[in-house]
């Protein structure tokens, strides 16, 4: 992780059983007491106390409303790493937002964030829907074509990893893209989107 947080080795799974087994013991809590408990969490240094805080999300991330979006996107910032920043997205901001009229606004506004891990939380926003053949392919291009040329391997990876995904129910989309964009993609960007890339049919 290259983080200087204090470690413990909690595994994901136990993370989750603890989350559940938490919220079953406080059926009382509400918004208030999760926004409370995960700015607590994410006030020590401790790496596992700050991925129960995203166990504590995902499994209570229908207390929370869109509004309650660029808090978490704050989260994200605090986090600073693949693995608090990845979940977070994809299993509390992506499903919080999706179809959400606010979700292009927001998109952008992180997509131009000068710490790239924002950046990430921007690229990744949609990642679930689009794997599913959904949402806006269009705004993840228009996004995602600035960072192209970004030297940092947490956005080249991303991107790629986007494409990745969408490739696999519309591959026509991602060959658009490349077509366009291909030439100043990077080799890890490339790489992940060719990976499951038909080959085009030759006669």
């Amino acid at each position: 992780m290259k983080s200087e947080l204090r470690f413990h080795g909690v595994d994901a799974k136990t993370l989750r059983t603890e989350a559940l087994a938490f919220c079953k013991a406080h059926p009382e809590l509400d918004r208030a007491a999760l926004v409370a408990d995960v700015n607590a969490l994410f006030a020590t240094d401790g790496f596992d106390l700050r991925s129960a805080a995203v166990a504590l999300l995902e499994r209570k991330w229908k207390l929370l409303a869109p509004t309650d979006a660029p808090w978490l996107a704050e989260i994200a910032r605090r986090a600073a790493c693949w693995a608090h920043v990845d979940w977070l997205v994809t299993k509390v901001i992506a499903p919080l937002l999706e179809d959400h009229r606010s979700l292009p606004r927001l998109v952008r506004t992180w997509a131009r964030d000068d710490f790239f891990w924002v950046r990430r939380v921007a690229l990744l926003a949609q990642l679930p829907a689009l794997r599913r053949g959904g949402g806006d392919f269009a705004l993840f291009t228009e996004i995602a074509a600035p960072m192209l040329e970004e030297r940092e391997f947490f956005i080249r990876k991303a991107i790629g990893w986007v494409l990745r995904e969408v490739s696999k129910k519309r591959p026509t989309l991602v060959r658009a893209f490349l077509s366009n964009h291909g030439e100043r993609c990077s080799g890890v960007t490339l790489r992940e989107a060719r990976k499951y890339l038909p080959a085009l049919k030759t006669r």
